[in-house]
C-alpha cells in the first residue's frame, strides 16, 4: 500500500497527484508511525485549541499539499517520501501562534525552540541516529515547509489573530452547551 501512496517525483511526474496528499499518511514502518502519532499527542497537550473537524481537516489537506508541492518544486533531489512530520511541524505553528497573541510564555518558548531546531535541521541535518531509529531518510525539508506552509494558511485564514479563523464554528456561547460541538 506504502508504494501506490507514497510522494514519489517520477509518478507525480506521470499524473498520480494523490501522492501530494497521500505521502503524508504513510510511513516507514511501526516505528515511524509511532514517533508522528506521538508528536500529535504532544500538539494536543501544548495546543489544546478545540477545532472543528472540518477546520483539522483543511488545515491537515493544505499543509500537507502544500508542504508536498514545495518538495516537489524546490527539492529536485528528493525521489521519495512518506510520513507526517512535515504536517505536524505546521501544525505546531498553527496551535502556538494564538496562544502567544494571547502573551502565554511557554508557548513562546516553544515557538522558539522550534525555529531553532528548523534553523539547525537547515544547517546541519537530522541526526543520524533519527535516521537509523525509522530506518530511512529523514527530510528536513519537509519539516521546513510544513512550517512555512502553516505561516502563509495563518494569513489566508486568519489563524495569527488569536480568535477563530475564516470557516470555523464560532465557540460554543452560555445558552448554547459545547458538548456536541466539533
Amino acid at each position: 500500500m506504502r508504494d501506490l501512496l507514497c510522494y514519489q517525483r517520477t509518478a507525480i511526474a506521470a499524473g498520480q497527484w494523490w501522492r501530494l496528499l497521500t505521502g503524508n499518511f504513510v510511513h516507514l514502518g511501526w516505528y515511524h508511525l509511532f514517533l508522528n502519532e506521538l508528536g500529535l499527542i504532544v500538539l494536543v497537550l501544548l495546543c489544546p485549541e478545540r477545532l472543528s473537524l472540518w477546520v483539522l481537516a483543511r488545515r491537515v489537506v493544505l499543509i500537507g499539499l502544500a508542504m508536498s508541492l514545495c518538495l516537489y518544486a524546490f527539492v529536485p533531489g528528493l525521489h521519495s517520501y512518506v510520513g507526517m512530520s512535515g504536517v505536524i511541524h505546521g501544525l505546531f505553528v498553527l496551535g502556538l501562534l494564538p496562544q502567544l497573541r494571547r502573551r502565554d510564555l511557554v508557548s513562546l518558548g516553544c515557538l522558539i525552540f522550534l525555529l531553532g531546531k528548523l534553523g539547525y535541521e537547515q544547517l546541519a541535518g537530522a541526526p543520524v541516529s533519527d535516521e537509523a531509529a525509522i530506518g530511512g531518510s529523514v527530510i528536513t525539508d519537509a519539516h521546513f515547509f510544513g512550517a512555512i506552509a502553516a505561516l502563509v494558511y495563518a494569513l489566508i485564514f486568519g489563524n495569527w489573530r488569536g480568535g477563530p479563523e475564516r470557516g470555523a464554528r464560532a465557540p460554543a456561547t452560555a445558552s448554547e452547551p459545547a458538548a456536541g460541538r466539533a
